[in-house]
């Protein structure tokens, strides 16, 4: 029987947050129908299904990620975390599943791989330009364009507190950056002891 499966789900890695640092609010987060249906949990022969329910892991993954802001992951401390195991149903996705899912991610571009060994990983539930351009619309409606900052006051600073990309990792910042550096409306620059950009 082909189950219905909805898809419809609500740099410097030194000091990156991942799974086991975050503090113990993942009940707050809501999760879909899927999260506490026990086939969800094992991969799907059938293809359709099988398609369906890659799809409805990926939406998952991406949208907890993005309610607790997380860049980076290693996939022993997802495989331990609640996003692939339910306790209250005693389901745990397998490793070798969580790695079906995250290359679907990584065929999408909102993965990439630190190591070979494919067991950490970089996750941009939003991708380098699309941060670029919120960065962007932000030093737009600001007036700050001719104005230099250092990348900590761009995702650290008073002046970007409640913006979406507060608290953002250099690396992905850096790559957002270079974005807007393509699109000739910034200019990453080097400051005595730390990275800055122009914005145009």
């Amino acid at each position: 029987d082909t189950l219905s499966w909805c898809t419809d789900v609500g740099g410097k890695l030194e000091g990156s947050r991942t799974f086991l640092s975050r503090p113990a609010s993942a009940m707050s987060f809501e999760w879909p129908w899927q999260y506490n249906f026990p086939p969800f949990y094992t991969l799907q022969p059938n293809a359709n299904t099988q398609h369906k329910q890659l799809a409805a892991w990926c939406s998952l993954v991406l949208s907890y990620l993005r309610y607790h802001k997380l860049y980076t992951i290693d996939v022993l401390e997802a495989h331990e975390s609640p996003l692939f195991h339910n306790k209250k149903i005693q389901r745990k996705f397998p490793i070798e599943a969580i790695q079906v899912v995250f290359e679907e991610l990584r065929k999408k571009g909102n993965l990439e791989w630190i190591d070979k060994s494919k067991t950490r990983c970089l996750i941009m539930w939003r991708r380098p330009e699309e941060w670029g351009k919120l960065v962007y619309q932000w030093v737009s409606k600001n007036s700050m364009t001719n104005s230099v900052f250092t990348f900590y006051e761009l995702s650290n600073g008073d002046d970007t507190e409640g913006e979406e990309f507060h608290g953002l990792e250099e690396w992905l910042l850096l790559r957002a950056l270079q974005f807007l550096q393509s699109e000739r409306k910034a200019e990453i620059i080097t400051l005595s002891d730390s990275k800055g950009v122009k914005f145009f």
